[in-house]
């Protein structure tokens, strides 16, 4: 079969998988975990060898952005191609929320005319998965009261919680570049002074909920007044415990360098400060922008006490030879120094590469009902010809 292994993708965990829409990692229980990214793999694969996978043609995929994106926009796309589907992508700010529609009804409206959608929502704390989960009611409703069989799955494409299809492509990464497994390294994930705006809280908690789950030694590193949601870390406590990792969390002065120290891996990555995330739910509710400038701005202040927390050579120089990852874009010269940034050019776009394979692999698992035996059957049409 062109060389392709499927044998190791359980059929048995993927008929668990159809339908399901995971709006957190935390919703995959660690063998859907491993096979997401088994299949990740995969559909990477078998996209380098150049073979088409049409296996959802003339299928229309929604993605709505709430907040800008570059590489989550491109990935969508580039995912729904792949799978033979048409991808749209829909500026937030088009839709009618603003005027009053709801998130059920936002979902029902654009899930009469599509196969899968996505949405990136993750600005606001307690909004973007909630608004989430409410789209996804919508388009199920409506497709129960109008007996449509579509099978219509919403992939999150970042909230105010977690942003999936980032760190399970980060675990992607991981995966190949820690080829005896990621059991037992030392992850620092930190935070790193931005002078660019309040960035969501989703990516670090999102690495915190999903690391420690594949046995990471995780060291969350953050100034006073960054932490992040306490369900949050919880979850990455809880994951810890079941695998047999660990998580750590360090806070204040010299943080950053004891969690770079032996580390194998860091991820120094900028968040807003909790207090004043806090009060732009309050000003968003209220609809005052501004105040939504006012706290933009007295983010961008407090953060700038923080200026030496950055990832350049002397830190580096504390862990083992660390793989330096980030979401991008990444601010350079603030975030990350130059130097540390231009030796893992490469790494980084390798590891943002990762996520048009994830999409894929949560598109495809919730939409075939026999996902292998279909795979098969279009690798073997290319083998005859």
């Amino acid at each position: 079969m062109s060389g392709f292994d499927l044998g190791g993708v359980d059929r048995t965990v993927l008929r668990g998988l159809v339908g399901k829409s995971a709006l957190l990692t935390t919703d995959l229980d660690q063998a859907e975990l491993s096979t997401v990214l088994t299949l990740a793999q995969l559909f990477a694969d078998i996209d380098f060898a150049g073979v088409k996978l049409p296996l959802f043609e003339q299928e229309l995929a929604y993605a709505v952005f709430f907040d800008n994106s570059t590489r989550t926009k491109s990935a969508w796309a580039g995912a729904a191609a792949r799978l033979g589907m048409r991808p749209v992508i829909v500026d937030g700010s088009s839709t009618q929320v603003a005027h009053g529609e709801t998130a059920a009804e936002t979902g029902a409206m654009l899930g009469m005319n599509s196969h899968a959608m996505g949405v990136r929502h993750d600005l606001i704390l307690g909004e973007g998965n909630t608004f989430m989960r409410e789209v996804k009611r919508g388009i199920d409703d409506y497709l129960r009261d109008s007996g449509d069989p579509r099978r219509m799955p919403l992939v999150n494409l970042q909230c105010d919680i977690d942003h999936p299809t980032q760190t399970l492509a980060d675990a992607a990464w991981l995966r190949e570049y820690f080829p005896d497994g990621v059991e037992g390294k030392r992850i620092a994930v930190s935070w790193a002074y931005s002078p660019s705006y309040a960035k969501p809280l989703s990516v670090p908690q999102g690495l915190a909920m999903l690391l420690p789950r594949l046995g990471a030694h995780v060291r969350m590193a953050y100034p006073p007044g960054y932490r992040l949601l306490d369900s949050a870390m919880d979850a990455a406590a809880s994951g810890a415990r079941e695998s047999g990792g660990s998580f750590e969390v360090f806070e204040g002065e010299g943080a950053m360098d004891a969690a770079f120290e032996d580390a194998h891996v860091v991820y120094p990555k900028s968040w807003g400060p909790h207090s004043l995330m806090l009060d732009r739910v309050e000003a968003n509710r209220a609809g005052d922008q501004a105040r939504m400038n006012e706290i933009e701005q007295a983010c961008l202040e407090q953060n700038a006490n923080h200026k030496d927390w950055i990832c350049d050579e002397r830190r580096m120089a504390l862990t083992r030879d660390a793989l330096y990852m980030h979401c991008l874009p990444a601010d350079i010269g603030d975030e990350v120094s130059e130097g540390v940034m231009a030796q893992h050019r490469v790494n980084v776009a390798r590891e943002a590469n990762k996520k048009v394979y994830v999409i894929m692999a949560l598109l495809a698992c919730a939409k075939s009902n026999d996902l292998v035996d279909d795979l098969g059957q279009i690798l073997n049409r290319q083998e005859t010809k």
